[in-house]
C-alpha cells in the first residue's frame, strides 16, 4: 500500500458535498490520514474546494482519482443513490472504502459491495461518525457488562428543520428523505444496541410535495423480544438522543457526531428499576467524530477487523435491510416482516 512519507494513508474524495468539507476539517490534525486529492465534474467547483481545504490534486473526473496510484482509499460522500456504483468502482480499482451512510439503497446492493471489495481484498466500510465517539464506546462498554440488565425497550431519535426545498434530501430520486438520511442514526443505533437484526416492523409518515417522507416513526420488533422505536424527520427542532431501558436500569444518552463543550458526550446512567433508582452522569472526552472515524479506518486498514469502532458488514446489511422494510411498511401501511 502507497502511503504518504509520513506513513500516513492517502484518501481521496469522490465530489465536493458539504460533510466532505466536514470531514476534511476533522482530519486535518490527524498523523495517520492526509487527504491527498478530490475529484469533482466541475471543474471551478474542485478547485475552489480543493483550495478553501488545502487539499494538493484537483481530478476532473471520478474516474482519473480511482486511477491515481498515490491513493490508497476513497471516501465517498456521494448522493445516497451513488453511492453501491461508485464505491464497487473503487474497490474494484484497489482503494479501501469509507462510505457515508447509508451504504446503500437497497440491501442487493449493500451485498454487492462488499462481496466486490472481498473480491479485491480490500476493505470497505460505512461511515457513522458517533460509533467512533468515547460516548459511544463507553455506551457499548455498559451494555457488555450488563449494566442496565435484560434490555426490553429502546427509543432512538434525530431531527432537525429542513426548509430548503432545492436540497439533494428532498429529491427522491437521489433516494432523499428523513429515512435515509436522518433516520439512517436511529436505526444503526438500535442495532448496535440489540446486537440483532430486526424481524419485522410497522412506519407510518408524513410526506413532502416532493415525495419523499418528511416526518417517519417506527417500531420494531426483534427475535430476542426487545422492542425498539426510532423517529427521524426534517420539520422540528434539531435533536439526538437515545433512551434504553433493561430490567435493573436505563442509558439515556446523545449520539452526535461531534462531541464538544456545545454539545456535552454525556450519558445519564439509572441503576436500580424504581423511582429510587442512583443516578449517575457519565462524561467522556469531546471528540471530533470525523477523526475518530478516519483513524479508526486507518487502523484498520493496517491492522484489521479488530481495530474498527464503526458498524461490521453483518451491521450495514441489517441496517439496509430494516431500511428498506420500513419504507415498505411507511408506503403501504402494513407491517412488514424481515427474513433472519
Amino acid at each position: 500500500m502507497a502511503t504518504s512519507s509520513s506513513g500516513a494513508i492517502r484518501i481521496g474524495i469522490l465530489g465536493a458535498a458539504k460533510i466532505a468539507r466536514l470531514f476534511c476539517d476533522g482530519v486535518r490534525s490527524s498523523n495517520k490520514i492526509v487527504v491527498a486529492a478530490v475529484a469533482s465534474r466541475d471543474a471551478e467547483r474542485g478547485r475552489a474546494f480543493a483550495t478553501d481545504t488545502g487539499i494538493p490534486k484537483v481530478h476532473a473526473t471520478y474516474e482519473a482519482l480511482l486511477a491515481d496510484s498515490d491513493i490508497d482509499a476513497i471516501y465517498n460522500p456521494l448522493p445516497n443513490n451513488m453511492h453501491a456504483e461508485w464505491s464497487i468502482r473503487a474497490v474494484e480499482a484497489g482503494k479501501h472504502v469509507l462510505c457515508e451512510k447509508p451504504l446503500a439503497t437497497t440491501a442487493t446492493d449493500a451485498r454487492r459491495m462488499f462481496d466486490a471489495a472481498r473480491r479485491n481484498a480490500v476493505y470497505l466500510v460505512e461511515a457513522y461518525p458517533y460509533r467512533a465517539q468515547p460516548q459511544t464506546l463507553k455506551m457499548r462498554e455498559l451494555l457488555a457488562a450488563e449494566t442496565i440488565g435484560r434490555l426490553h425497550l429502546v427509543q432512538a431519535s434525530f431531527g432537525f428543520p429542513l426548509t430548503d426545498t432545492t436540497n439533494i434530501r428532498m429529491n427522491p430520486a437521489l433516494a432523499g428523505g428523513a429515512l435515509m438520511d436522518a433516520g439512517c442514526y436511529p436505526v444503526s443505533l438500535v442495532r448496535t444496541v440489540s446486537g440483532e437484526r430486526p424481524s419485522r416492523v410497522h412506519a407510518m409518515a408524513k410526506w413532502a410535495p416532493s415525495g419523499v417522507d418528511l416526518t417517519l416513526l417506527a417500531t420494531l420488533e426483534f427475535p430476542s423480544g426487545l422492542l425498539a422505536q426510532i423517529s427521524c424527520t426534517f420539520a422540528t427542532v434539531r435533536h439526538r438522543r437515545a433512551f434504553i431501558a433493561g430490567e435493573a436500569g436505563s442509558i439515556d444518552t446523545t449520539y452526535f457526531n461531534d462531541t464538544s463543550a456545545t454539545f456535552p458526550p454525556l450519558l445519564e446512567v439509572r441503576r436500580g428499576s424504581g423511582w429510587d433508582a442512583q443516578r449517575e452522569v457519565i462524561e467522556t472526552a469531546a471528540t471530533n467524530g470525523f477523526l475518530a472515524e478516519a483513524e479508526s479506518f486507518s487502523d484498520l486498514v493496517a491492522r484489521g477487523w479488530s481495530e474498527w469502532t464503526g458498524v461490521s458488514p453483518e451491521e450495514s446489511i441489517d441496517v439496509a435491510l430494516t431500511l428498506e422494510a420500513i419504507a415498505t411498511s411507511a408506503r403501504s401501511g402494513a407491517a412488514i416482516d424481515i427474513a433472519q
